[in-house]
Formats: structure tokens, sequence, C-alpha cells
């Protein structure tokens, strides 16, 4: 299963296999650090909106593609805002990993995850955003992650040639 994840609308053609989630026609609030997902009620948000209903897709789909205009060598603000509201997939119990702690998942797939970049931005606001994704692979679980930082014009095509590699790929390894 492919999961798009976008905070623009996009118009592309999908396969029955992908899922295309637009994060800004979308009702997400910020975490409000509560950690009830990990308390109250183990694996799922107390907040009433719809991330509620997203991060399980981000657990569970084997590629990932995120598709974010960068802001300040980060992600924008729904983007964010949506990737923080993924700790009820994490378990409060700490493992080592790599020699340093990290949260354990909860049923989380290793996944592949493509992150096509967007905006205005310059060689320093790159490196910071290349080392937030070396941070972040291990705690979203990505076994290989690929950055692509594009012009605004090119989206579509980028995204659309993106996922046709992929489906690719897919058919060598099924066949």
């Amino acid at each position: 299963m492919n999961l798009i994840l976008s905070d623009c609308p996009l118009c592309l053609e999908l396969a029955p296999q992908d899922t295309l989630i637009d994060l800004f026609s979308l009702n997400i609030h910020h975490c409000v650090g509560c950690f009830q997902y990990w308390v109250k009620t183990p694996g799922k948000c107390v907040i009433c909106d719809d991330a509620v209903h997203v991060y399980p897709c981000i657990a569970k789909n084997q590629h990932l593609i995120i598709v974010s205009q960068m802001k300040f060598g980060s992600f924008n603000t729904i983007m964010k805002t949506m990737l923080e509201r993924t700790l009820p997939i994490q378990q409060p119990f700490i493992r080592l990993h790599r020699r340093e702690t990290h949260h354990v998942l909860r049923d989380v797939k290793n996944k592949k995850a493509t992150l096509i970049i967007y905006g205005t931005y310059d060689e320093e606001e790159k490196q910071i955003f290349r080392k937030l994704i070396q941070r972040n692979e291990y705690n979203m679980n990505f076994d290989s992650s690929q950055i692509l930082f594009v012009e605004t014009s090119q989206l579509s095509e980028t995204i659309a040639n993106n996922m046709l590699k992929f489906f690719k790929i897919m058919c060598i390894v099924i066949s």
C-alpha cells in the first residue's frame, strides 16, 4: 500500500492500492502534550479531529510519499503538526537502537519514504532538512528515505514519476 501525504491539493490519477491524504483540507489541531494516548487511551489520541484517521494510515503503509513545502529547514506548519500528532503510534517504553534511546513502536510497518519538498530554500535549509529526516528515520520506521527538492511547478510531474518508479519496483519484487 502506498500513502501520499500532502500539504497541498494534488490532482493525481491513483491506482487502487494508493491513498492520497490532503492535509490542507482536513481539520487537524496541534498536539497539547497531554500524553493521554499512552495513559488513558493507549494508541489513540483524545483530540477529536481528522488526525486520528491519518496516523493509523501512516503506520500501516509500506511506502510513504510526503509532499511538503519547506519552511525554515523543516516541514510547513500543517505537515509538522500532523507528524507531531503521530505520537500515539509509539509506546511509552524505550528501546536502544543504534546506541540511542527511542520509543517502542506500536505496530508500525517498515517503510520506504520519499519526501518531495518544494518551495524557496537555500543550501543551508536543505542541509538542516536532511539532518531532520535522518533523525526522524528511526522514529518513523523508515528502511530508506529519499529527499527530492523540486520547484513548485514540477510538483505533480515529480510525484507521478516517483509513483511510477515505485510501482515498477513492486512488480519486480512480486514477480
